[in-house]
């Protein structure tokens, strides 16, 4: 049964689901990367494909940009769609000093200064954080990628923000000063929708800018630079 925002019927998504943001990059990871991937949604512009990989079947959709969006795809995908792991691949900016344009970064757990997870328990500050298994499977295929000597693997916490252009130096300085590496603006609520919902869910990131970079990555090469944490995000589940 459709959804308001899935154009897909029972069975149309695998139970491992990739989750970028950006629809180009889900038509680009289905043609890429994928074995016989066929749309499966296209409602509102969000692409969805579904086909297989190693004979095994996987499916990629665009969850737009921020919290609330991402945990509508997601909450719709495990509710009605019977997915069982999510791993967003996306982008990020570095906090740490480590976390250099082009590394990918493993988010282990996510801050938030959304107040979305604030409803979900009265009365609790809700912890973010990634499933254990996909996060071991990840850290496994990281130790395997053939471009591990040019850029690197991190893992740890990240920051997930409502406010893409708001300039904070100080939140930023806090956030360095605690070990976190990059700032992004949806892992918190995949985090959420997982805990919620009972299914797995991991984000694996590359880092695209920096404040202090000589050269950030544009809008088509945001696109296109998601090979390597896309590489270790197909390892954590297993293909």
């Amino acid at each position: 049964m459709a959804t308001p925002h899935i154009s897909a019927e029972p069975g149309d998504f695998a139970p491992d689901v990739i989750l970028p943001g950006d629809p180009l990059r889900a038509r680009r990871i289905a043609e890429e990367w994928f074995d016989d991937a066929a749309v499966v949604s296209e409602t509102r512009g969000i692409l969805g494909y579904t086909g297989t990989r190693g004979g095994k079947p996987i499916s990629v959709l665009a969850s737009g940009m921020g919290m609330p969006s991402a945990t509508i795809y997601a909450t719709e995908l495990v509710r009605f769609f019977g997915v069982r792991r999510i791993v967003r691949v996306g982008t990020a900016g570095g906090v740490a000093p480590s976390a250099k344009v082009r590394d990918v970064v493993v988010a282990t757990g996510a801050h938030t200064d959304s107040s979305m997870s604030e409803l979900r328990i009265p009365g609790v500050h809700f912890s973010h954080v990634a499933s254990f298994p996909l996060l071991a499977a990840a850290a496994r295929a990281a130790e395997n990628v053939a471009w591990r000597g040019e850029h690197e693997v991190h893992f740890g916490m990240v920051m997930s923000t409502d406010t893409f252009y708001k300039d904070r130096p100080a939140v930023v300085e806090g956030l360095r000063a605690h070990g976190v590496l990059a700032n992004e603006m949806e892992a918190a609520a995949l985090y959420a929708v997982a805990a919620a919902e009972g299914c797995e869910a991991l984000a694996v990131l590359t880092v695209s800018d920096r404040r202090d970079a000589e050269r950030n990555l544009t809008a088509e090469e945001r696109e296109k630079s998601f090979g390597n944490a896309l590489e270790i995000a197909l390892g954590a589940l297993g293909l």
